[in-house]
């Protein structure tokens, strides 16, 4: 009998071992959480360059349309024969200095398009604290141009924002009350996220991304869910050239109650 169960033990033992091989051979995906930042009046330009160039590769999701050149200029090199962005930005738009033209670009980014480009960035002052917002800034004056990007600029745009911003970043739940001030109106989410820059949805926004009024007919709860934490997992037919123009970063920006309340509100939309 010893010797049946000691087979047993054995058996057990190299399966397990054998799992535990398998799944650490397994590439881990992790997801990280922004941090908020935090930039006092005596920020330097060398510290903002540093944070911006986070925010650009990481939360600000940038690079997915920003990295070649082809759905959105490119910023780190030269376009089109005109330099870097921190060459080019005082000589977009007249009578606007580099920092004014990126903060707009930012905040109001159908105020001017450049040409050859279609209108699909973001209101990206709606998902990133003015930290980071500033921060961009600066990163992207960096290329090219002169840093003249100082904390009074965050001051200013933390008092025009509101006590609800200026607490924590407009962009996380961790660091404050996160998208769309912690909203879960569904609508607030997809106004803040500015789903409507690309798809349409109930007669409003753009027709760039698959429309989304009907998209409850065509996506269950979790596969909407799975689209909105992972864009890659799946291309709708015909949107081919779009992959990866979706943030990847809208898990991080909301809280598990607002994700939620975004999926059942379009698995609604049949």
């Amino acid at each position: 009998m010893w010797a049946t169960n000691l087979k047993i033990v054995g058996v057990v033992l190299g399966t397990l071992a054998l799992y535990t091989l398998i799944a650490n051979k397994i590439p881990q995906v992790q997801s990280e959480v922004p941090q908020a930042l935090t930039l006092g009046a005596n920020v330097t330009p060398e510290q903002l360059v540093a944070a911006g160039e986070k925010v650009f590769n990481g939360i600000g999701g940038c690079t997915t349309c920003h990295g070649l050149g082809t759905r959105a200029p490119n910023l780190l090199t030269d376009e089109r024969g005109t330099g870097p962005i921190g060459v080019r930005c005082a000589k977009r738009e007249p009578g606007k200095s580099c920092k004014q033209y990126l903060y707009e670009s930012l905040a109001d980014p159908t105020a001017y398009v450049v040409s050859g480009y279609q209108p699909i960035m973001p209101v990206m002052t709606r998902q990133l604290s003015p930290e980071q917002v500033w921060a961009a800034i600066a990163y992207l004056e960096a290329q090219g141009g002169t840093v003249d990007v100082t904390g009074d600029d965050i001051a200013k745009a933390k008092q025009a924002a509101g006590p609800a911003t200026a607490a924590g970043g407009g962009a996380t739940p961790a660091g404050g009350p996160g998208l769309a001030g912690g909203s879960t109106d569904p609508k607030q989410i997809i106004q803040a996220a500015g789903c409507l820059a690309c798809h349409k949805l109930e007669g409003q926004g753009q027709v760039i991304a698959p429309d989304l009024t009907h998209v409850g007919s065509r996506r269950d709860a979790d596969a909407i869910r799975r689209k909105i934490l992972d864009p890659a997992s799946s291309i709708t037919q015909g949107y081919e050239k779009l992959a990866g123009i979706m943030p990847k970063t809208f898990g991080s920006m909301m809280s598990a109650s607002q994700l939620e309340a975004l999926v059942e509100y379009l698995a609604g939309h049949k």
